[in-house]
Formats: C-alpha cells, sequence, structure tokens
C-alpha cells in the first residue's frame, strides 16, 4: 500500500484494537521519517482524525520529539508488544470475585478469560456488552449480560469494578460512557474501582487538555466518552500490576509534543 492511501486508511480506522491501529500508523510513518515536514503532516493527521487513541498520539509524540524517528517507532512498538497490563491485571483480580465491566475493553478482555474463577458482570454499553458475553462463555468464564439500565445496581453488587482508560490526565480519565455513573455507585456502595490501563495512555496535563477539547468538546450526554474524575478511582493497573493511583501517575511517558495540535489536517 502506498504510504498516503496507509496513512488515508489509518486515519479512517476504528473500531480496531489500539495495538493494530499503532502498528499500523507507525508503518505509514515510517515512510515519512526522511521528510521532517512531512513528519509532521502525517502526525497531524492522524492526530486530526484519532484523538481518542491514546497510545496512537503517544506514537505520534514520540516520534516528533525523536533524534531517530525510525529507531523511536521501533521502540514504541516494542513497548506495546510488551505491555504486560492484561496480564498483571489477570493474576491481581482477587479470587471468586464478580466483577463489573462496561463494554468490551481492550485490556480487560484480554485478562477475563484467563481467570475461569469470576463471575463477570458485562454492561451493554456502545452495543458490544453481549459480544464479549459471548466469547467469556466460550472460554468457559461465567459472564452475565446487563442492560444499560441495570449499570447502577450491578456496580452496587459486585465485587469490584473494572474501567479501562483511554486516556488518563493528572486529575482525570477517558473512559467508555456510563463510567462515571459506574465509579460513583461503587464508591457509594463501598465497592473498590480499579482502572485499567496500559502502555501509552498516562499523559502530562499539557498533552491532555487539547486532546479533551477534540474528542470531548461540550460533553454532549449522547457521546460515547466522557471525562471521569480520578478520585473515584482506588488503583490504577498498569504493567506494573495495581499501584495506587499518585504511584502509578508517575510513570507517565508522554513527552510534550504542542506541535500536533497546531491546526486540523484532514
Amino acid at each position: 500500500m502506498h504510504p498516503i492511501e496507509r496513512l488515508r486508511y489509518v486515519a479512517r480506522a476504528t473500531g480496531y484494537p489500539a495495538g493494530m491501529v499503532v502498528e499500523e500508523a507507525a508503518q505509514a510513518l515510517a515512510s515519512f521519517t526522511s521528510d521532517p515536514q512531512g513528519l509532521v503532516t502525517a502526525c497531524r493527521r492522524l492526530v486530526s482524525r484519532q484523538p481518542s487513541s491514546a497510545p496512537l498520539v503517544w506514537l505520534c509524540a514520540r516520534v516528533l520529539t525523536a533524534g531517530d524517528p525510525r529507531a523511536e517507532i521501533r521502540d514504541a512498538l516494542a513497548e506495546l508488544e510488551g505491555d504486560r497490563t492484561s496480564a498483571e491485571l489477570s493474576h491481581a483480580l482477587p479470587d471468586d470475585a464478580s466483577v463489573l465491566v462496561l463494554g468490551w475493553p481492550e485490556l480487560i478482555a484480554e485478562a477475563l478469560p484467563r481467570r475461569g474463577d469470576l463471575e463477570v458482570l458485562v454492561v451493554d454499553v456502545l452495543s458490544e456488552g453481549s459480544g464479549l458475553v459471548r466469547r467469556l462463555l466460550h472460554a468457559d468464564v461465567d459472564a452475565v449480560d446487563v442492560p444499560l439500565a441495570g449499570l447502577g445496581a450491578a456496580a452496587a453488587q459486585a465485587d469490584l469494578v473494572l474501567l479501562e482508560a483511554g486516556a488518563v490526565a493528572p486529575t482525570e480519565f477517558l473512559a467508555v460512557s456510563g463510567s462515571r455513573a459506574a465509579a460513583a455507585v461503587a464508591r457509594h456502595a463501598g465497592v473498590p474501582v480499579w482502572l485499567v490501563a496500559g502502555v501509552g495512555r498516562l499523559l502530562p496535563e499539557r498533552m491532555w487538555l487539547p486532546i479533551r477539547e477534540r474528542v470531548l468538546g461540550d460533553e454532549t450526554w449522547d457521546a460515547d466518552d466522557e471525562a471521569v474524575p480520578l478520585d473515584l478511582v482506588d488503583r490504577i493497573v498498569g504493567p506494573a500490576g495495581p499501584q495506587e493511583v499518585a504511584e502509578a501517575l508517575r510513570r507517565t511517558d508522554w513527552p510534550v509534543a504542542p506541535e500536533l495540535f497546531k491546526g486540523d489536517v484532514i
């Protein structure tokens, strides 16, 4: 595929796993590493069309601030491929627990089939929950399809609420809509809330604010994603396993690349 066509393909891609999108983006960007201005334009195009994909924006920020963009692409892909978040989550989940998840969260969904002792309450957010239930049942995991109207009751009944972050900032995080309600109900009911955030998802405030503006804007009630306060979270699960929120935020690994957000390139 021609580099420009690959770039357009990645920019339009939606609904694919983050790792797949980043890998395609990396291949597209590698074609521009000898053209600094073209590389900036390519990164801006990707970010303009995929601002909610934190690993993709993380890749672009790293490439634009690196002395050797091609080597940086290889290093970033290696970090994503070696991400142990799902494995660490699987090990850390309490035995025989009832856990609540929303929709079909990518990293959480990788962890759950490894644990046959769990009951998974899957809230059917964005019409994705039923698909995850079928996958879990096929893997001999006890899974329950919970309608969206039952989110509050399920959050209060569960032993643990698992949320997956699209991006994590110093005071809030981006997650599928319904996450704030689930976290708030759990906090009121004394149910712990774990936030799952893999490689490339913890970012500094200067990079979060323009992403927040592009993804959420005025935050309409029917949006697919929402911002959730971090003070509703008990622990963040990443490549090092569950950590206190303050400790986890120390692994913020994003460089600041404001040039990514200077104008929209469609």
